[in-house]
């Protein structure tokens, strides 16, 4: 490694080669390896490429569009924001040139897998959004379960007798990943429908009596969960190409 000046402070020079103790003193370094061995592998893969072409015109675009956005129309005013923030055009450029690179490539590497993946997770991805009345003996589970069956409110009875925390909520749980909740529950969900009782289960030596709400569904059509989905395999297949390199650190 070249020990030729990294950085000046207040005038002193600060080699490569003593950024790279500094990172190791203050165990930063695995992080520091870790998103220059990243930005080496995505960047490699980009240039390997031929279908990653950007037009032109969607960059400039997005450029106007930012300036316009952050009111940095006026050249000076850029020039200050671009020196502010410890970059220059052409940098900036290229920032922006990557992101929709990036975005390209992760489409492309996990467009046949995303099918595939998405079925794997389904099942912590559909969510279900539960009431529950929790006590600590059978009987009294069944004595409301029989209340609320002839009538009476389960949100009333929720907040009188209730030992769970969203008692205060009526019994009403939020959301709640279908792949979270215990297996006895999850078969009593999946065999039941909104608006219907499920029958006591004892939890953690308490017991729950339990009305489903409502089933939440995930879909592959949602742009919000196939892009977190997309973001996921990328991150595993980068994580594969860089556990796959041979890398030397080398200090003068």
């Amino acid at each position: 490694m070249e020990s030729s000046s990294f950085l000046t402070v207040n005038d002193q020079e600060i080699t490569l080669a003593e950024v790279v103790k500094y990172l190791q003193i203050s165990g930063r370094l695995g992080n520091f390896m870790s998103d220059v061995l990243r930005q080496h592998v995505i960047e490699q893969e980009i240039s390997a490429r031929t279908d990653i072409e950007i037009s032109s015109t969607l960059i400039e675009q997005t450029i106007i569009d930012f300036r316009l956005k952050n009111q940095l129309t006026d050249a000076q005013k850029f020039q200050e924001w671009l020196t502010n923030n410890g970059t220059d055009y052409t940098t900036f450029h290229t920032s922006i040139t990557l992101s929709f690179q990036l975005e390209k490539l992760k489409a492309l590497i996990t467009e046949s897998k995303l099918p595939e993946y998405f079925i794997e997770k389904k099942i912590y991805l559909d969510r279900v959004i539960l009431s529950r009345i929790l006590v600590d003996s059978r009987e009294l589970a069944e004595e409301l379960q029989t209340q609320i069956e002839e009538g009476s409110s389960f949100e009333q009875l929720a907040k009188e007798y209730s030992l769970a925390d969203e008692r205060v909520f009526n019994g009403m749980m939020g959301p709640i990943s279908r792949g979270t909740i215990p297996d006895i529950l999850r078969a009593a969900v999946d065999s039941t429908s909104p608006g219907k009782l499920i029958n006591p289960i004892e939890i953690e030596g308490r017991f729950a009596l339990f009305r489903l709400e409502q089933i939440l569904p995930a879909s592959l059509e949602d742009p919000q969960l196939q892009q977190s989905l997309k973001n996921e395999l990328f991150e595993k297949w980068l994580g594969d190409k860089i556990q796959n390199l041979t890398v030397k650190i080398q200090l003068d």
